[in-house]
């Protein structure tokens, strides 16, 4: 059986995180993650805080703090929120960490070692207003090839060109607005990345089948504009430095110029997706020390990433669009010449080191926008994590995030059709066939799984159509395809609702008592499957189910071969129905919050 390796697009340090970064990324990995869990498998899921780079110098002063403690504080803020959102993560790590310090200057190394990082004098972008070197996200100007006017120096996030700071029309400073800049020559470290252009070409291939569409388009067009070498360093106190460790000599047997890169750190997209394998590091060495030891061995963390001990790990990544360029090409570049050798005459060959797994499937998302528009903090539009939980038990959120994942095409939030769909779903639905069958069974059968009658032809129809809904959602769930998921756990909710009017056990019980206790029994195994299959969905909601009944938590999945399916529950067991599991999202309440978060733009 596989073992499951899940990371998530690292969320960036600098704020609470919206709702639609909770849709892009980490959400359907934790509902993956939990799925797999459920079904047996060796299940690890990665996440940690994106922390380095210009924004969070920026915002740790604008705090008046130093970037590590700024850094630190922004950490447990967002750890404390997905925890609350139900966020599953086995850990919630720190690109800042030791680990990824060690990591990113080990793998440089050996990318420098190999030939495939060259030093270069670059014409970077200075603001004489600032006083500082600007990367490239910090010169917004208007894109040269599609016209929007706040792109960014390093991509346009309209047409997801990547750009240089140089390409900009009309360049000025995202700091100050100031147009007094200019451009001075500063030494730097390139990946060399167009060396890496047919190998990743036939890499991404392989993967059009399995891959989504929109992942590979993105990829492809990156690869068709042509891949260009990538600076992977830059003019910052905040970061990986560059030249904190020694440097082996490349195959012309030159070092880097220590003294000419001094002050400079590796560049956020550089140090940022190695983190994913250094908080499995972290996570390890977590391990140990919870365990009474020292930090783990290596071999505990590289298990998950390593060759030939990763030879049974499925490794899945878990973004949105507009990381998907840099973890189909940029990241991939850095495994692939850390696991394999170019010769001159072009022909690729492995090294003798045990190869960094590259992942195998990996998950891309459109994006959750808000009634058409963008989320936005200055401009008070849309909701924020910490806001959300304010408002509604996080259930309503995963629900209604799941059931509308931006998979084929961008979602919108808005207000009245989060209501209708959480009330219908959660309150109708779900909430009101627990509640009935649970109320029932404590008022006439003194709250026990009752005994007595066998299944009728109803039964056997209901336990079929349950089985091929059963599989139909676990088919959706291995694959990925959270929309469809979501709709066949609601098909198999209405089910019981169904089920329950037709059996009517509140009649049958004044002519046929066994007839009722049927009904009830089947009723309640009906309960206990909920629990089950809607715990990667709405783990809180689902707890309370599988209590309810006296259900271990979390369950294991059902099995698909009809096996146990509805007769979980043994006669006898004590059940007691819960409070209302979800109460319904009343008219003044959406009124209330549009008027609080904004509606439409053209309401703003």
């Amino acid at each position: 059986m596989s073992r499951i390796l899940i990371t998530s697009a690292l969320p960036y340090i600098n704020g609470i995180k919206h709702l639609g970064t909770l849709a892009g990324s980490m959400l359907p990995a934790d509902v993956y993650a939990r799925f797999q869990r459920s079904r047996g498998r060796e299940t690890l899921y990665i996440c940690a805080t994106d922390e380095h780079g210009t924004p969070t110098e920026l915002a740790a002063a604008e705090a008046g703090q130093d970037p590590a403690s700024f850094c630190a504080e922004q950490h447990q803020v967002q750890h404390d929120l997905g925890r609350a959102f139900g966020l599953s993560w086995d850990h919630f790590g720190r690109s800042s960490s030791p680990q990824n310090h060690k990591l990113t200057q080990r793998f440089a190394q050996s990318l420098w070692e190999a030939g495939f990082i060259e030093e270069r004098v670059t014409q970077q972008v200075y603001s004489n207003a600032d006083k500082r070197f600007l990367p490239d996200r910090y010169v917004i100007g208007t894109c040269p090839h599609c016209g929007y006017e706040a792109a960014r120096g390093d991509q346009c996030e309209n047409c997801t060109r990547v750009l240089d700071p140089a390409d900009l029309l009309h360049p000025r400073s995202a700091i100050s607005g100031s147009t007094d800049i200019e451009v001075r020559g500063s030494k730097h470290l390139f990946l060399r990345q167009s060396l890496f252009s047919q190998k990743l070409r036939a890499w991404i291939e392989e993967k059009r089948d399995r891959w989504p569409l929109l992942v590979t388009s993105i990829a492809l067009k990156w690869l068709d504009e042509g891949l260009q070498d990538r600076g992977i360093t830059r003019d910052l106190e905040w970061g990986v430095p560059v030249n904190a460790f020694e440097w082996g000599p490349n195959p012309d047997g030159a070092v880097p110029d220590i003294e000419g890169l001094a002050g400079k750190v590796f560049y956020v997209w550089f140090d940022a997706p190695i983190e994913y394998i250094a908080a499995t590091w972290e996570w390890a060495d977590a391990r140990a020390a919870e365990a009474g030891r020292g930090p783990a061995d290596e071999a505990e963390w590289e298990r998950w990433w390593r060759e030939p001990a990763a030879a049974d790990v499925t490794y899945v990544e878990f973004m949105g669009k507009d990381n998907v360029p840099f973890h189909t090409v940029g990241f991939p570049c850095t495994l692939i010449g850390l696991n394999e050798k170019l010769s001159a005459d072009g022909k690729w060959s492995p090294t003798n080191n045990a190869p960094w797994k590259l992942v195998d499937e990996l998950k891309g998302f459109n994006w959750l926008d808000y009634y058409g528009g963008r989320f936005s903090t200055s401009q008070n539009r849309g909701v924020f994590m910490d806001q959300a939980l304010e408002l509604l038990p996080p259930d309503y959120w995963r629900w209604w995030i799941t059931a509308n994942t931006p998979e084929t095409s961008d979602a919108s939030f808005v207000w009245e059709q989060f209501q209708a769909q959480v009330n219908a779903d959660l309150a109708d639905v779900l909430g009101n066939f627990v509640n009935r069958i649970l109320k029932f069974t404590e008022t006439r059968f003194e709250g026990v799984v009752p005994a007595g009658g066998g299944d009728g032809p109803l039964e056997f129809k209901l336990h079929k159509d349950v089985l091929a809904k059963l599989r139909e959602l676990t088919e959706h769930l291995e694959g990925r395809e959270f929309r469809k998921a979501s709709a066949a756990l609601r098909q198999l909710w209405v089910l019981g609702n169904g089920y329950l009017t037709e059996a009517a056990p509140w009649t049958a019980l004044k002519t046929d008592p066994d007839r009722a206790a049927v009904a009830v029994r089947t009723g309640l195994n009906l309960v206990a499957l909920f629990a089950k299959v809607s715990e990667p969905f709405i783990p809180f909601a689902a707890e309370t189910i599988a209590l309810s009944v006296g259900e271990a938590f979390p369950g294991q999945w059902p099995h698909l071969d009809g096996q146990g399916t509805l007769d979980i529950l043994q006669s006898g067991r004590a059940v007691k129905a819960p409070d209302v599991l979800f109460r319904k999202v009343e008219d003044a309440q959406t009124a209330e919050w549009r008027e609080r978060f904004g509606g439409p733009e053209a309401d703003a």
